[in-house]
């Protein structure tokens, strides 16, 4: 058996540090993969509570616009409102009518 020349010996080395330059650089490939990922997942739970906050809001305005027309329903208070609740008399009737 021959002894291992200087020029494979330097061969040999350059091909170590080639692999671990390929190990450095898929390691590097995987963490912006992993960071991308994280990044995603952070824009998609903003943008869910972006939509949640939408919705609660438009809840609450819903309720308070409901709760505005239960107050104009209930009608009137005092004696304008019984004279305005009260039923018309015939001859007003007869004479909406004609109109």
């Amino acid at each position: 058996m021959s002894k291992p020349s200087l020029s494979s010996l330097a061969i040999e080395s350059k091909r170590e540090e080639i692999a671990a330059a390929k190990a450095e650089l898929s390691k590097l490939i995987r963490m912006r993969k992993d960071a991308r990922i994280a990044l995603r997942a952070e824009k998609a739970a903003a943008k869910e509570l972006k939509v949640l906050d939408r919705a609660e809001k438009k809840a609450a305005r819903i309720a308070k616009l409901e709760a505005k027309l239960i107050a104009l329903k209930v009608g009137k208070v005092g004696a304008k409102a019984i004279k305005i609740n009260k039923r018309p008399s015939a001859c007003t009737t007869v004479y909406q009518m004609a109109a």
